[in-house]
């Protein structure tokens, strides 16, 4: 019974397991799959997003700053067309000229200059003392001298000034000399273009030239001889056309978005660089919110998933016990069947017998009349052996009556009973028992008790069960037990009261539960109380039952009398 019992709970934990790891699969995989799917989908479309925004951002300023370059070149050759190399070369003219130029665009041109075919500044403008200064040697003067286009915008530098700017020279050839009108732009006010371009608190722009050297503020953390920037100033004519995005791991470990595009023709690089982190904020903060509600999903189908288990289990596992409890009452039926089955046996078998000897007893009885035994001494000792054997007859005919009367009784089919009729036999079957147990059975039957339509044998299995269970209680000590009948409004009241040693409190909630029993091992299956409590639970009655330990124990059956 005890490894039954251990196989059963293994094989309820097992359930259990299964139907928990399954039912957690089957919700959780589909949740996460799908959920996995959408936040991959929504991170390729807010890369997009961010990507687009970021290429309309450059691409607007990269706009702004050709628009800005273009029309200061404007203004230059507006200047040298319009007017003669004789007026230019008037500084008062020139600085005429100069401050019409800062009053419409403030200090973005900071002088002007005319510079001869030699190389010698004829003419000057501006803050600073550079009348006849000479460029032959100068850099962006032999280019502007080289070049095929009557313009050219330099990079970047100091100069004989000694601060950062750039110029913007126009070169015009009248009556075959050549001469050259040159604007310096402020470094500031260009820088200033680039530093607008700024997003968050890590977004920053910069613009490289040719030879990645900074044409604005230089940042300390680039440099501009590594990857990505070198790999930007590499591409070639037809890459130099678009903007490009790439996402790079910098020398620190951080994930940066890098937008590249080209300025100038494709000798300016303008560079926007900011942490991945902080352009994909929004993305992330997307992310673990969406994380943190799959786990409290997940975390809420395991508790479903584990409450449903271990109620399936419990469901199995009551299952089971009324399996158990049915197979239990049907094999006491089968007892009873064969008791009866017994009874009619042995109580024919003992009729034939006593039949015989009470027959007998009669005949001697006849022949103890006649005169030669009349003058007997022992006459009297015979007739009352006789009368013995007649008493005793009749009560064997009595016992194997009831025996009869009880096993042709068995079956289940509902009939019209009169309660006190089969207490009485109920009774007799167990006055031996009482007798030997030393316990009264003391009876209060009341008359006006009307039939009830119920199944004698399940009345009797009942009724029985709880004499029995009297007759255990009381079997070391003796006592008494009275079983009373009456009436209550439209039900039949049978009382069976003792007063052995009752029932303990802690166990009154439990006694109608299968299989318990405060019964030693092997004495009791625990079933009984159940069984009685279902057969009258069946005919629409009650079970009532009331104990105090050390006072005895009293069990009300109320059973309902027909409607009719």
């Amino acid at each position: 019974m005890h490894h039954t019992r251990s196989d059963d709970t293994d094989h309820r934990t097992a359930l259990k397991r299964n139907v928990l790891s399954w039912s957690v699969f089957v919700a959780i995989t589909p949740m996460i799959l799908v959920s996995c799917i959408i936040l991959y989908q929504y991170r390729i479309s807010y890369h997009q997003r961010v990507n687009s925004h970021l290429e309309e951002l450059i691409n607007k300023h990269k706009q702004n700053i050709d628009t800005f370059l273009r029309e200061r070149l404007g203004n230059i050759q507006d200047l040298a067309r319009n007017f003669a190399f004789e007026q230019m070369s008037q500084e008062a003219f020139l600085q005429e000229r100069l401050n019409i130029l800062q009053r419409s665009y403030g200090p973005v041109f900071v002088d002007l200059g005319v510079i001869n075919s030699k190389g010698v500044q004829v003419a000057y403008a501006g803050p600073f003392k550079l009348g006849h200064a000479r460029y032959s040697d100068a850099d962006w003067f032999q280019k502007v001298m080289e070049n095929k286009s009557e313009y050219y915008k330099s990079d970047v530098f100091l100069g004989l000034r000694g601060v950062p700017h750039f110029i913007i020279a126009v070169k015009i050839t009248s009556e075959g000399e050549t001469w050259i009108v040159r604007a310096t732009i402020d470094f500031v006010s260009f820088n200033t273009l680039v530093e607008k371009i700024r997003v968050g608190e890590t977004g920053f722009a910069f613009i490289l030239n040719k030879d990645g050297r900074f044409q604005t503020h230089a940042v300390h953390d680039v440099k501009p001889d590594k990857s990505p920037y070198s790999d930007f100033l590499n591409y070639n004519d037809e890459e130099k056309k678009h903007i490009h995005i790439l996402e790079r791991t910098d020398d620190s470990g951080n994930m940066n978005i890098y937008v590249a595009a080209f300025l100038k023709h494709g000798d300016w690089l303008l560079v926007y660089q900011q942490k991945a982190s902080e352009a994909f904020f929004d993305y992330r903060r997307t992310v673990n919110v969406a994380v943190v509600i799959i786990m409290l999903g997940c975390l809420l189908i395991l508790s479903t998933a584990i409450l449903l288990s271990n109620k399936l289990v419990r469901l199995l596992a009551r299952i089971d016990r009324e399996k158990q409890m049915m197979n239990e009452q049907i094999v006491e039926t089968g007892k009873l069947a064969s008791i009866g089955e017994l009874a009619a046996g042995i109580a024919h078998e003992i009729n034939n017998p006593v039949a015989i000897m009470v027959g007998e007893a009669g005949w001697i009885e006849d022949l103890l009349e006649e005169e030669e035994f009349q003058a007997s001494e022992n006459l009297k000792e015979f007739r009352r052996s006789l009368k013995q054997i007649h008493i005793q007859g009749k009560r064997c005919k009595e016992i194997t009556h009831k025996l009869l009367s009880f096993a042709r009784k068995t079956g289940s089919r509902p009939q019209d009973i009169n309660v006190n009729e089969l207490m009485e036999e109920l009774i007799a079957l167990s006055a031996q028992r009482a007798k030997f147990s030393n316990v009264a059975i003391v009876t209060d039957f009341k008359d006006d008790i009307p039939s009830i339509c119920v199944s004698q044998s399940e009345l009797q299995q009942v009724f029985l069960n709880l004499i029995n269970n009297a007759l255990d209680a009381m079997e070391k000590d003796g006592g008494q037990i009275r079983i009373s009948t009456k009436t209550e409004g439209n039900h039949v009241v049978v009382v069976v009261a003792d007063n052995g040693p009752g029932i303990p409190s802690a166990n009154l909630n439990r006694i109608f539960d299968p299989f318990f029993t405060s019964k030693p091992v092997g004495k009791g299956t625990g079933l009984g109380l159940s069984i009685c409590y279902g057969i009258i639970k069946k005919m629409k009655g009650d079970i009532e039952v009331q104990s105090t330990t050390g006072a005895g124990t009293t069990f009300l059956v109320k059973i309902p009398l027909p409607e009719d």
